[in-house]
């Protein structure tokens, strides 16, 4: 996919958990791109933020930490 879409998938689910109390929104992020995003996807968004992380919400660069990586090939 795309940077530019992966970056908006990203921005639409942490717009969505905004209205949450901010730590229920920093999970809601985390577990959602964890339960719901596939192994590729969460390689390209950990390699974009490894990167810097440009026009990321604030929201999913904090629950990053908490995002399951991938295992290893």
């Amino acid at each position: 996919m795309s940077p530019e879409k992966m970056i908006r998938m990203a921005n639409q689910i942490a717009t969505f958990f905004h209205s949450k109390p901010h730590d229920q929104g920093v999970t809601g992020v985390a577990n959602h791109i964890s339960d719901f995003w596939d192994p590729r996807m969460r390689n390209q968004l950990f390699a974009h933020i490894d990167a810097g992380g440009a026009e990321l919400d604030a929201l999913v660069l904090e629950a990053a930490p908490t995002i399951r990586r991938p295992k290893a090939a």
